[in-house]
C-alpha cells in the first residue's frame, strides 16, 4: 500500500536521486486550503504553507535516501504523497546500516527545529501578530508542521520511523525475522490507538493513516515469517551475494523466464537446465540485488581444505 512511480510526475533529480509527485499528493494543498482558508486574508500565504510543507517533507525524504547510501545502500527515487512522503531506499542488510538510513529522515526535522522555534519566538517578541498576522500564522504553522511531523514519526509503530528504528534496534538482539515480527505486533496496537485519535480528532487524514499502517503491519508479519523460514533453509556458503554478503539458500528458489522451470541457479552455474538459457545475473533472494555469477562467487567463503598429512 505504498504509492508507485506509475500515476506520478517527475519533478527534478538531485544528487541521482529522482523526485516524484503522485498525483493523489493534489489532495494535500486542497484540503490545507479549505482547513485555513480563513486564517489568511489572502490564499497567497496558503500556497506558500503547502509550499514549505512540500520542502520540509522532500528535506526529511532526502535524508533518508542520503543516508542509505553513506552506508552503501541503494536510494535512486523519493515519491511524495498526501499521507507525506516515501523514500525508496535498500540499506545493507545489517542493523546498524538500516537503522541510519531510518534515524536520517527525523534528524532533518530535529535540526531544523531551532531555526523555526527562533523564528516563533522573534515573531511573538516582535509584535508580528497584531502589525502582521498572516506572517505570524504563518511562521506559527511551519513550526508546529515541523513538531508534528517529527512527533508522529517517532512513535513507535511500523512502519512509521520510530516503528522501523525500533525494528532496528531489536535486530541487534533478536535477528532480523524475529525483530520485524515484534515490530509489526505493535504496529497493530497502535491502529486502534490512531483511529480513535482520527475520530475524536474529526481527522480524515489520521483514519487514511491507520489503514495505511494496518495494512503495512500485515505485510511486514508475512514478511517476517518468510525470513524466519529462510533461516532455517541450507546455503551454499561457497557463493554471496555482493550486496549485502549473505550466502544463497540452495534450492530451486530462481524461475527461467523462457520456459517457467524452477531451478537451483547456482548448481547449474546460471543456466537453465531445461531449455538451456543462459542467465548474465542472478537476483539475491535476501536484498534483491542482481549481479553476474563470478561476483558472486568471488564473494563466497570457499571451504578450507583439509590438512595435508
Amino acid at each position: 500500500m505504498l504509492p508507485t512511480r506509475q500515476g506520478s510526475i517527475r519533478l527534478f533529480r538531485v544528487a541521482g536521486i529522482d523526485v516524484f509527485l503522485h498525483w493523489l499528493w493534489f489532495l494535500a494543498p486542497v484540503y490545507i486550503v479549505t482547513l485555513g482558508g480563513k486564517r489568511y486574508s489572502s490564499l497567497v500565504w496558503n500556497v506558500l504553507e503547502v509550499l514549505c510543507l512540500f520542502a520540509i517533507v522532500l528535506m526529511h525524504e532526502f535524508g533518508h535516501a542520503l543516508a542509505c547510501r553513506q552506508v552503501g545502500g541503494k536510494a535512486d527515487y523519493i515519491i511524495l504523497w498526501p499521507l507525506g512522503g516515501v523514500a525508496y531506499v535498500a540499506p545493507p542488510q545489517r542493523p546498524g546500516a538500516t537503522l541510519w538510513s531510518i534515524a536520517a529522515g527525523p534528524l532533518v526535522n530535529v535540526v531544523l527545529a531551532p531555526f523555526f522555534t527562533v523564528l516563533y519566538i522573534l515573531a511573538r517578541q516582535f509584535g508580528w501578530e497584531d502589525a502582521l498576522p498572516d506572517l505570524y500564522r504563518f511562521v506559527e504553522s511551519i513550526w508546529i508542521v515541523n513538531f508534528v511531523l517529527l512527533f508522529f514519526n517517532l512513535l513507535p509503530i511500523y512502519p512509521l520511523d520510530g516503528g522501523q528504528i525500533l525494528r532496528a534496534l531489536l535486530w541487534f538482539f533478536i535477528g532480523k525475522g524475529r525483530s520485524l515480527m515484534v515490530a509489526s505486533i505493535i504496529g497493530f496496537i497502535g491502529v486502534p490507538v490512531v483511529m480513535i485519535a482520527a475520530i475524536f480528532g474529526h481527522s480524515a487524514s489520521l483514519g487514511v493513516m491507520a489503514v495505511f499502517i494496518m495494512f503495512n503491519c500485515w505485510r511486514g508479519l508475512l514478511q517476517a515469517r518468510m525470513i524466519a523460514k529462510m533461516a532455517k533453509l541450507p546455503r551454499r556458503t561457497e557463493f554471496a551475494c555482493p550486496s549485502c554478503k549473505q550466502p544463497p539458500i540452495a534450492g530451486p528458489f530462481w524461475i527461467c523466464h523462457r520456459c517457467r522451470a524452477r531451478f537451483d541457479t547456482f548448481e547449474t552455474n546460471a543456466i537453465c537446465p531445461n531449455c538451456g538459457e543462459e542467465f548474465p545475473m542472478t537476483r539475491c533472494l535476501e536484498c534483491g540485488e542482481a549481479h553476474p555469477m563470478p561476483d558472486w562467487r568471488a564473494a563466497g567463503y570457499a571451504p578450507t581444505p583439509p590438512p595435508l598429512p
